[in-house]
């Protein structure tokens, strides 16, 4: 049933030229490729939103009980896939069967369509890592009017934290409808970005794997210095201990369960074809399982890494708030309390405050002390949302604070954009490989001009990010372009590969890889568990997202509530463009599937895989109708 192939002959039995396909030059080349592809900006600070606002420690449960089930068998497929067959997004779906073709153009949509808005995000990065060496910080006080008598109001209204972000980066405008004008410096940073990224993109692998030895690597030395250094700040137990005391009850949540699996989905970047790409530059004979289990749980500790100084920094900042706050309250105290024995101060703050309420309630009552509760403080640090200005609110106000803050300012942004470049190279691979197979570039272009024109035409479609509206489109993509596609993309390259390809199959390719078949549990979680659960996730992210209008968050400096952002309901215009940008990234899936299926072409499940037809060790499997005519 297997045999193998001429290494001079391909599968129709004609002469074949020389293997051109590109090779990493060494292992670690590949693993740290892959692992900066799939910890990113998300790692720092998404996973530490979730954590806090669903029950710290445990929250950790659906988390892990999703990379076991749903993370690494989808991880250890793509790896293999692109392994055994050499090929991109593309080429190894049309390989495993046309029909389901269209799957690898989904791939080539989706990575477009999250890199053109994710290096927006970098450009941010640029724009606060230039204003980094100012002194003091920009965002640390409010500018002053334009009479120069008084500082200017919005900022005194919100903070200069917020009014830097809001104002100075992104000039926003009160609403989605309002464009607004183009804001020239953010221009110049996106350039910038796009740049980086050419530069380091330029020659494909062979540029991209001499960048990831730095690109990989440092976040995580800025990340311990961030660990030292936040676990000697004030506070920063009070952080910890509220980010590992779990709240039980929030397990009967079951957006708890939705939000882990879709975190842990999209943190590995599974889906985008990235990984496909990579792992076709590997030699076949390569351990694919241990490679997906490495940068699996790397990723994820990854996460739980960088928890620890983000909370040792939060509950620093709250414990800041805290102070501030006790220090109102005690010049309130002081001018309306006389103490003769001794002065209240913040070591005994809590004694005075409980003693002065019990002796004195109405007169302590009508002084309208403002709540001092670290508690809550802590809470309301991450409480207003995940939204991609996060990194540019809460970590900006507690740099403020630290000793050095020029410094740890620099070092912060340098490790958000390596973080955010490492991501970008799996994106741009998504993109130039599925182009490459599709033909759609002539193949008289150098490697080197097909990478600066879709860097260009990437920069030009994110201009519309450099409007005074661009955060709000940034959050659209963000929020729908990496949900419900990506799903519908890995649920198809399940079926593709166990029900297409055929599980037996699947597994002698695993064996010629790496020499053993898969166990029990990677057949029953791509069998059964990973679509069903994979299932079970978009139908439920679909009945949360109908059950109410889309909304926005909106800085509008005239509504009641300001500095608070106003929640609006996205208009019907831009409503419609979601569903598009929830549809057109899968809606070649069914069309290919429709085109193969009228043309005929379409064939049985058994039907065996076209192998790299240069490879002594390649194989392939006969039909039961070769089978037949051989006998």
């Amino acid at each position: 049933a297997i045999k193998p192939v001429s290494k001079n002959k391909n599968l129709m039995g004609k002469d074949a030229g020389p293997e051109e396909r590109p090779k990493w030059d060494n292992k670690a080349q590949y693993l740290l490729t892959c692992i900066g592809f799939a910890v990113g900006i998300g790692n720092v600070w998404r996973f530490p939103y979730l954590c806090q606002i669903y029950g710290g420690g445990a929250f950790l449960i659906p988390y892990l009980i999703a990379l076991v089930f749903e993370g690494l068998p989808l991880l250890f497929l793509e790896l293999a896939v692109g392994q055994r067959l050499r090929k991109g997004s593309v080429g190894v779906w049309k390989t495993i069967n046309p029909v389901i073709g269209g799957v690898g153009i989904g791939c080539l949509i989706v990575s477009f369509l999250v890199g053109v808005f994710y290096n927006t995000i970098l450009a941010w990065v640029l724009w606060y890592f230039f204003h980094s060496f100012q002194e003091p910080l920009p965002w640390s006080t409010c500018p002053l009017n334009e009479s120069r008598t008084d500082y200017n109001l919005e900022c005194k209204k919100s903070t200069p934290v917020n009014y830097f972000w809001y104002r100075e980066t992104l000039n926003i405008t009160p609403d989605i409808e309002i464009s607004g004008s183009v804001e020239w410096g953010m221009v110049i940073c996106l350039a910038s970005a796009w740049c980086i990224v050419y530069i380091c993109f330029i020659k494909g692998i062979d540029s991209m794997g001499k960048a990831v030895y730095v690109t990989s690597t440092f976040p995580y030395l800025v990340l311990t210095i961030f660990l030292i250094r936040a676990l000697t700040l004030p506070g920063a137990t009070d952080g910890l201990l509220y980010l590992f005391t779990p709240d039980w009850q929030t397990l009967k949540n079951p957006r708890v369960w939705l939000d882990a699996a879709t975190q842990i989905f999209f943190s590995l970047s599974v889906a985008f074809g990235g990984l496909i790409s990579f792992s076709s530059y590997n030699e076949e004979k390569n351990n694919c399982e241990r490679d997906a289990v490495l940068v699996g749980v790397i990723n994820s500790a990854t996460s739980l890494y960088a928890s620890i100084p983000v909370f040792s920094i939060l509950g620093f900042k709250a414990t800041t708030a805290l102070n501030a706050c006790k220090d109102e309250n005690i010049l309130a105290l002081t001018n309306h309390f006389e103490f003769s024995d001794q002065n209240i101060t913040l070591q005994n703050y809590d004694y005075w405050y409980e003693y002065l309420n019990t002796t004195y309630p109405g007169k302590f009552q009508s002084l309208s002390l403002r709540e001092c509760d670290l508690q809550k403080l802590l809470k309301q640090v991450l409480t207003p949302s995940y939204s991609t200005g996060l990194a540019f609110i809460v970590f900006t106000e507690a740099v403020i604070s630290m000793p050095g803050s020029q410094v740890w300012a620099v070092l912060f942004f340098v490790m958000l954009f390596s973080l955010g470049l490492s991501s970008m190279f799996g994106n741009i691979e998504g993109v130039l490989s599925p182009l490459n197979e599709l033909k759609l570039l002539p193949r008289w272009i150098p490697k080197e001009l097909t990478s600066a024109i879709i860097c260009l035409i990437s920069f030009l479609v994110a201009l519309l990010f450099t409007l005074s509206s661009g955060n709000y489109w940034v959050e659209v993509f963000n929020g729908y372009v990496g949900s419900v596609p990506l799903l519908i993309i890995a649920l198809f390259e399940i079926i593709g590969v166990i029900y297409f390809r055929g599980m037996k199959t699947f597994s002698d390719d695993i064996y010629i890889m790496t020499g053993k078949r898969p166990n029990i549990f990677w057949k029953a979680c791509w069998m059964v568990i990973s679509p069903l659960l994979l299932l079970v996730v978009f139908v439920a992210y679909v009945i949360v997202q109908a059950q109410t209008r889309p909304t926005y968050q909106a800085w509008n400096p005239d509504y009641e509530k300001f500095p608070e952002t106003e929640q609006k309901l996205y208009p019907d215009w831009v409503f419609a463009i979601i569903i598009l940008l929830c549809v057109v990234p899968v809606i070649s899936i069914p069309l290919v599937a429709l085109y193969q299926l009228l043309r005929g072409r379409f064939r049985k499940s058994s039907v065996g895989m076209e192998l790299n037809p240069y490879d002594n060790d390649a194989f392939v499997t006969d039909t039961q109708e070769q089978k037949t005519q051989r006998a």
